[in-house]
């Protein structure tokens, strides 16, 4: 296990498209996220929402105008399972919170962290928009990290920021805050162990998921694994998943 923590970097919500997903977040929290950019290796493109305390929140979604990738090892699925079927199922219903990401703060090297860990941590990928460069946890396949076969986006990502500069420090202040983030998934043991390797079960308040009464065969329905934010708002608490 290791001794280090991380810290919440920003939240993820995935949307069919910006438009959709802008919408959902404005109609929730009352401020419509701005700014953000493209991600050319990973066709996606993003707007963004200042919280509190270098937190942020991330709307992503595929990029419609994005070039198709050239064969071989360019030829990488795009993250955060956007090109899973079950994502695209999940998205016909609406935007929803997703995913999230935390920040391993230096000195402690996230690529080396990797290297030493192949097995519980994803490669690394170099990523840069305008003036910030950073690096990214992402498997191959493009899916959610997880842990022996537990994650569907409760097992956080994990990012390294190469420059002094974080977005929350150019985003425009909105007096919003991450109150609390509650995850629940099935294996929510295996998920918590794996937490507490990286130092980041402080982050999330963990719990398996309610066993819903059978129809007929006295068999319960176990949920999917789902994320919860509260946050503060002028207006009062609001929910984000």
């Amino acid at each position: 296990m290791t001794a280090h923590t991380l810290r919440i970097d920003h939240l993820v919500i995935s949307a069919r498209t910006l438009d959709e997903g802008t919408q959902y977040v404005a109609d929730t929290l009352g401020v419509e996220p701005a700014g953000g950019g493209a991600h050319p290796l990973m066709r996606t493109h993003n707007r963004l929402l200042n919280l509190w305390d270098g937190v942020y929140l991330e709307v992503i979604a595929v990029h419609p105008d994005a070039e198709a990738p050239a064969s071989g090892a360019d030829a990488r699925p795009r993250l955060f399972a956007l090109d899973a079927a079950a994502t695209h199922e999940r998205l016909a219903s609406g935007p929803y919170l997703s995913h999230w990401v935390v920040r391993v703060e230096r000195p402690k090297d996230l690529p080396r962290w990797q290297a030493q860990y192949p097995q519980r941590i994803p490669p690394v990928v170099p990523m840069s928009r305008g003036v910030f460069t950073w690096g990214l946890s992402v498997p191959d396949d493009g899916a959610f990290p997880g842990w022996q076969g537990a994650g569907d986006g409760i097992v956080p990502t994990l990012i390294q920021w190469d420059t002094p500069q974080h977005p929350s420090d150019v985003l425009p202040e909105t007096g919003l805050a991450l109150k609390s983030l509650k995850g629940i998934h099935p294996q929510a043991e295996t998920v918590a162990a794996h937490l507490r390797w990286l130092g980041a079960a402080h982050l999330i308040a963990l719990s398996a998921p309610d066993i819903a009464e059978g129809k007929g065969d006295g068999e319960g329905t176990v949920e999917t694994a789902t994320l919860v934010a509260e946050i503060e708002t002028p207006n009062g608490l609001r929910t984000l998943k």
